[in-house]
């Protein structure tokens, strides 16, 4: 068996033809999903870039690596999924965003094409002042600039496609092919919101949804997302014809995404690997657009901390869709499982559990659980869901909980009341046999507050160029 996993970067999966959107063009992605399964109900372990692809290489949660924030990316210290396929003698090649410390770091590929690591291998060191009352000036870029055209990240997704159908045609000639696991990264649909023309233009005829709960006494006013609202106030620079132009750009960049997958799925059926390749796709996180007044990700709901998951290959039967909540950490146990037969000792003590065996047997109490610990986070954040339900615990400050069968949009906060009590209770308990989320809160930011100090504290930080989004090399 081979493995083929495609990232993408802040696809919301509502914005695919598989998860239900009838505006959306994503021919390619919903081929996929036909041949396999869709997991309806899938998340990141942290709805941010860099410890979220921390889980997903590990295996783990974040408040047990200590990859919890934007500044603290992956070095190789913890075992990877790519280190055990290295070790097991399997060729393990990386293609694209990493978005990992850097390439001195051994990160456990075989070979590593196009990589994207973080800013001068230490990343968005501005998030970690994180309860400050200020505003990150760089925000109003995304409205700015949203529309049709050209952009650094859709030309780098060009050459991450090229790069990778031409390293599966060169595997498919060779005599002795030999096994291989391949992770395929894009950066599309993470902002800037620019679309390549032909792909913004299937939208620019059509009226598209505009965000839910946008009229400003529908926002919610919860203290901890009223402060990520206003750290990064992405929405104070939208009228209506830069929100139309935003939406359409983020329908495009999907198309966009959808139509280099498709010529990565091809040249994989072209090269005789599909009767032996399980092929993987799920991005990091999701993205708000626009609803509640947010952009970006870095909030516990389903918009953000959702994310598309497909999988499909030998043995998986087609048409299916399966309910039961997953996460980015049952990656690793799918991966090491399909390619090495059984997990390790060390393996079978991870959170995680395989997806296709999940799929198969479609348990109906499993539990999936997701942390945030960054920029515009005034305090930790904590999400459990199972079942229909779902709790986001804040350190000190009122919870909130969501029935998401009669409540999908999560309009509807039902912490504190009489009615849902025992729920909320059980969920807590839940929680806390997972993580104690006080003290991971205490030492995530004395963890940070060390990190700040050791930069010539906050005004050093502050002197440092901010960004938007992490640059690629052109």
């Amino acid at each position: 068996m081979n493995v083929l996993l495609i990232m993408s970067d802040e696809h919301s999966r509502e914005i695919t033809g598989c998860y239900g959107n009838p505006f959306v063009r994503t021919p390619n992605l919903d081929a996929l999903a036909a041949r396999g399964v869709v997991f309806e109900n899938a998340y990141c372990n942290s709805p941010i870039c860099v410890p979220s692809r921390a889980s997903l290489a590990t295996g783990e949660y974040v408040h047990r690596t200590g990859y919890w924030d934007s500044a603290a990316p992956y070095d190789g210290r913890v075992p990877s999924w790519h280190h055990r396929l290295r070790d097991a003698g399997y060729d393990v090649v990386s293609i694209g965003k990493l978005h990992f410390r850097g390439a001195d770091d051994d990160h456990g590929f075989s070979e590593v094409f196009h990589p994207v690591y973080v800013v001068d291998g230490i990343g968005d060191v501005h998030g970690l002042l994180r309860t400050d009352k200020r505003v990150r000036e760089v925000a109003r870029g995304l409205a700015e600039e949203a529309g049709r055209g050209p952009s650094p990240y859709t030309r780098f997704d060009t050459r991450v496609a090229d790069a990778t159908v031409r390293w599966i045609r060169e595997r498919g000639r060779r005599k002795d092919r030999g096994s291989w696991a391949l992770f395929s990264s894009m950066l599309s649909p993470h902002y800037p919101l620019i679309a390549p023309e032909e792909f913004y233009d299937i939208y620019s005829h059509l009226d598209l949804p505009g965000p839910r709960c946008y009229g400003k006494g529908d926002r919610p006013d919860h203290p901890v997302i009223a402060h990520y609202r206003e750290t990064w106030n992405y929405d104070d620079f939208f009228d209506v014809e830069r929100l139309n132009a935003g939406m359409k750009a983020y329908y495009g960049l999907c198309s966009f995404l959808d139509f280099q997958i498709g010529r990565i799925l091809a040249a994989l059926d072209e090269s005789g690997f599909n009767d032996d390749t399980l092929v993987i796709y799920t991005s990091d996180h999701g993205e708000s657009l626009g609803n509640r007044g947010l952009w970006g990700k870095s909030v516990m709901y389903e918009e953000s901390s959702g994310v598309p998951l497909l999988i499909s290959g030998p043995g998986i039967a087609g048409g299916q869709r399966c309910s039961t909540p997953v996460s980015l950490v049952d990656v690793y146990p799918t991966v090491v499982a399909t390619m090495c037969g059984a997990l390790d000792a060390r393996e079978r003590t991870l959170p995680g559990d395989n997806l296709i065996a999940l799929a198969r047997e479609q348990p109906t109490d499993r539990m999936v659980f997701s942390e945030l610990h960054d920029d515009g986070s005034l305090t930790g954040e904590f999400m459990v869901r199972e079942g229909d339900w779902k709790l986001v615990y804040y350190v000190d400050y009122a919870p909130q909980l969501f029935d998401l069968s009669a409540d999908p949009f999560e309009e509807k906060d039902l912490a504190g009341r009489p009615e849902t009590h025992d729920v909320q209770d059980r969920l807590y308990e839940e929680l806390r046999r997972i993580v104690d989320p006080v003290e991971v809160n205490r030492r995530v930011f004395a963890d940070q507050e060390a990190r700040i100090q050791r930069l010539g504290g906050v005004d050093a930080i502050l002197s440092r160029d901010d960004f938007n989004f992490t640059p690629v090399p052109e």
